[in-house]
């Protein structure tokens, strides 16, 4: 199977808190330290989704 290709295959996802930390950060402008939240995740999946480019089917 390659990278491309999507999967039936549902993994749960077990959430204990909401906005919990997922335990890596980014470093802001300011050089602060801001935890990386699974709402940061999600929206930036739908942003690349948006941005998605569909090839050209071939005849």
């Amino acid at each position: 199977m390659s990278l491309q290709n999507s999967s039936d295959d549902k993994i749960q996802v077990i959430r204990t808190q909401p906005d919990q930390s997922l335990g890596c950060s980014i470093i802001d402008e300011q050089g602060r330290e801001v935890p990386i939240t699974e709402d940061m995740i999600q929206k930036a999946c739908s942003e690349l989704e948006k941005r998605l480019v569909k090839p050209v089917e071939q005849e």
